[in-house]
């Protein structure tokens, strides 16, 4: 028998993607395609989980090309924490106030229950302990309250099932009901082994989703990467251009699959702290649109602000805890620069410097500022007197506060290329204090990560990597592998297929170490200082809400 290959499928917030892996974790082929984002009002995201499943089957086919389709074991899915509402035939139910039956998805960054979000927060309910003590309104449990409350006879009364993105994948491609618990735990308050609590849903006027064992929002579960169901359909083989029962790894939240493409690799060889350590000496950065901080033990540990502790999220058996401070970091630093009077200069710069295909806006920068600084190890000196609070858009971690706003300290008159660079250097420091931020607070809660573990596409911003190596003190571990999120979608694939007998032995067989970058420990006082400076200006803004804000 020749290679065997797994594919892994991963749904974005715009795009849809799949990789062909071998066994060995080499990406052979991937494939992309955009899906639509709908914005009917402020707040309101949407997406179609009909238009998603199409562009699935679109890339599942395009990796699969000049591929014979009984070389494929097993497919994985992730997607973003997205939820699905179909009704009793499964067909999509609308939930916009316009009733689209086409768009039925309320994305995970949809905050139209801020609201429902923090009057469940109120009922201080026990539940809460495992989401840092705040409901989010980017969870499962205030979104459902909002479809109740605003739109109870267009969508309501009508659903009969309700979907984590994920679990709609795996439930499309196998016909499976089954949850997975990365989904439940992480997203809808679901805790194994006692499952869920009716008092919680009772007591945010839910009450109707403990009907018939809660079969609206799942009653059966698995661990990621079992095998789910019998493998694909009918239909689904069909629509993937793949073998009929071809297995199905139970499916991940998109970020906890970077983590199964990062976590597991092994690391001897490379004088790294972790080595030799348990995986619970590693931490992993996805580093997309927004930040992912992922960290597992083996027991629970609670972190007020970080999300969890929840059990087999993404190791089986293993506690995952999620932070996250900011809430979109990517868009934080663009937001920084292309609002600078400088910003089209520095694009016209950036052309000419690098006239090949492509946004070169901060691999100009980047070297700008090594420029300015005579030499890259410098360069981290020259924020000794711009400080930034990143939060722009609310802190969800080690905070949970969504009424923080970023800050600038140190700005002058000038609005040169400089300027410019020094802003950007700024603020990507600021967000590897946020970082630094959260490791303080596993650490006092009991966890001792030693390692870092970066994936997504700021882990490709050399700046962006050295700094957080600088600003925490700890090492920082590159992929061999750029697409982790997708290599750990087909971890989940090798599982559902049994290739490997656990997550663990998968990852560490599939994932690689591309390249470590180490701290330059000459920078440890430099941001020790600069990390008092950044906890002096959350005083300073929480003291200016006091002042405003009069109780």
């Amino acid at each position: 028998m020749g290679e065997v290959y797994y594919v892994g499928v991963d749904v974005g917030t715009a795009s849809v993607r799949a990789a062909l892996v071998s066994r060995s974790g080499q990406l052979k082929s991937i494939a992309q395609e955009p899906i639509s984002i709908w914005e009917p009002q402020a707040d309101h995201y949407v997406q179609s989980s009909t238009e998603i499943w199409e562009k699935c089957c679109t890339v599942v086919k395009r990796v699969m090309r000049g591929v014979d389709r009984s070389r494929v074991r097993g497919v994985g899915f992730d997607a973003t924490c997205s939820l699905v509402v179909l009704d009793q035939s499964f067909q999509p139910v609308s939930v916009t106030l316009d009733g689209d039956r086409h768009k039925n998805v309320v994305m995970w960054m949809d905050h139209r229950a801020e609201g429902q979000a923090a009057r469940i927060t109120q009922t201080s309910h026990g539940v809460l302990n495992r989401v840092g003590g705040v409901m989010s309104p980017e969870l499962q449990p205030p979104k459902l309250l909002w479809l109740k409350e605003n739109l109870k006879e267009s969508c309501w009364n009508t659903a009969a099932h309700f979907f984590d993105l994920p679990d709609f994948l795996s439930w499309k491609a196998t016909g499976s009901l089954t949850r997975s618990l990365c989904t439940l735990v992480c997203k809808w308050t679901y805790c194994p082994p006692e499952g869920w609590d009716p008092s919680f849903w009772i007591a945010i006027g839910l009450e109707d989703l403990v009907e018939n064992n809660f079969s609206k929002i799942g009653s059966v579960t698995c661990p990621p990467g079992t095998p789910v169901g019998d493998g694909l359909t009918q239909e689904a083989a069909a629509g993937l251009g793949l073998n009929v029962g071809t297995a199905v790894g139970a499916s991940l939240i998109d970020a906890h699959a970077g983590g199964l493409g990062v976590l597991g690799a092994d690391v001897k060889g490379f004088n790294l702290p972790c080595e030799d350590q348990p995986i619970t000496a590693r931490m992993a950065m996805i580093c997309g649109t927004s930040t992912c901080h992922m960290a597992i033990s083996q027991q629970p540990l609670f972190v007020p602000g970080v999300w969890g502790p929840c059990l087999s999220a993404m190791v089986p058996w293993h506690v995952a805890q999620r932070g996250r401070p900011e809430r979109h970091r990517k868009a934080g630093i663009d937001h920084m620069v292309q609002n600078h009077p400088a910003h089209n200069q520095v694009q016209a710069q950036a052309q000419q410097r690098f006239p090949f295909p492509g946004d070169h806006t901060y691999s100009y920068l980047n070297n700008h500022l090594g420029s300015m600084a005579g030499s890259l190890s410098a360069v981290d000196l020259l924020g000794s007197s711009l400080h930034v609070w990143p939060d722009f858009h609310g802190n969800r971690s080690p905070l949970a506060d969504p009424t923080l706003k970023g800050m600038v300290t140190g700005l002058s008159l000038s609005q040169s290329l400089d300027d410019l660079a020094l802003l950007y250097l700024a603020t990507v420091q600021a967000l590897a204090l946020g970082t630094l931020h959260i490791l303080e607070a596993m650490r006092e809660a009991g966890h001792d990560i030693r390692t870092l573990f970066f994936c997504g596409g700021l882990s490709k911003n050399p700046l962006f990597v050295q700094i957080h190596a600088n600003a925490t003190g700890l090492p920082v571990v590159l992929p061999d592998q750029t697409e982790a999120v997708l290599l750990g979608a087909a971890v989940l694939g090798a599982c559902g297929s049994q290739d490997y007998s656990s997550i663990q032995e998968a990852m560490e067989k599939m994932a690689k170490v591309g390249k470590v970058v180490h701290p330059e420990g000459e920078l440890q006082s430099f941001y020790e200082r600069k990390y008092k400076v950044f906890l002096r200006m959350l005083a300073h803004q929480r003291e200016y809400q006091d002042l405003m804000n009069p109780r």
